[in-house]
């Protein structure tokens, strides 16, 4: 099996065996039939991904990495806040008319500081970082903005990257608020685990460690059943995704520059339901 299966086997395994119901307490989140969506919670679960022995997509189900990656693209390299500009359909329920979700995401990223060094968004800085100051430890980026929260869509949850230089290793740390493990938690790892590798290409470093940090890493009541049979599913071996050598511009990359081979899964989890 792939390293990741196994880290997402233990944590599923360790929310059902060992989390903490919200049953009965006051939520925000309901199911289209207006129920409220309770969960099996847990506080403060860290996961490690070394990219450099392999990259961690799980096998039990299929992601569709070349989605997520162009997902994170709209966030990070669009810098865009309008799920017109998002080849999926996976932001559509937060978007107004116009497509807009708001000051948020991408927004946040593209937004320009001043820095001694000149006028810069946070991507921009990072890029700069890494290539100028590359054992700085002040290179991170934060979309979680108190001012502008009461415009925007959604409250960002993965909303932190600090990286860090070591041994030419670009490593990075992920925070996230919140998550919902089924539906979200191999979309960010695939996500984040691409930004890594780009940014590291284009700043001349080589991928290493991604830490996931998950602030509320939880299971919805209705998803139980799909969590309980999917991590008993047979395994695979990780993908082999490899990213185009010749492209050494962050802002040129497109999901087509990841080759991914050998991604032998089980069969997908159809209809998931999704509590808003």
């Amino acid at each position: 099996m792939s390293k990741a299966d196994t880290l997402f086997i233990d944590m599923c395994r360790d929310i059902i065996e060992h989390g903490v119901s919200t049953e009965g307490e006051k939520v925000r989140p309901k199911w289209e039939d207006g129920t409220y969506a309770y969960t099996i919670k847990k506080f403060g679960v860290v996961n490690r991904y070394d990219l450099s022995e392999e990259f961690p997509a799980i096998t039990l189900r299929k992601t569709y990495i070349k989605s997520a990656i162009d997902e994170v693209l709209w966030i990070w390299q669009k810098k865009s806040n309008n799920v017109h500009d998002l080849a999926s359909h996976i932001w559509d329920a937060w978007a107004d008319a116009d497509g807009s979700i708001g000051k948020a995401y991408g927004y946040q990223l593209g937004v320009k500081h001043k820095y001694k060094e000149g006028e810069m968004d946070q991507v921009d800085r990072v890029i700069y970082d890494l290539k100028n100051n590359p054992y700085s430890r002040r290179i991170m980026t934060n979309i979680y903005v108190h001012a502008d929260l009461s415009e925007m869509k959604l409250y960002p949850c993965a909303y932190s990257m600090t990286f860090n230089v070591t041994d030419n290793r670009l490593n990075a740390i992920l925070n996230q608020r919140s998550q919902d493990v089924l539906a979200a938690n191999n979309w960010n790892v695939v996500q984040y685990a691409a930004l890594v590798m780009m940014l590291a290409q284009s700043c001349g470093l080589v991928p290493g460690e991604l830490v996931h940090v998950i602030a509320d890493a939880h299971i919805y009541d209705r998803h139980i059943p799909i969590v309980k049979e999917l991590i008993t599913r047979e395994t695979h071996p990780a993908p082999k995704v490899t990213l185009n050598p010749e492209v050494k511009d962050f802002y040129a990359f497109t999901p087509d520059d990841f080759t991914i081979e050998d991604y032998v899964t089980g069969p997908q989890v159809k209809n998931i339901p999704i509590a808003v």
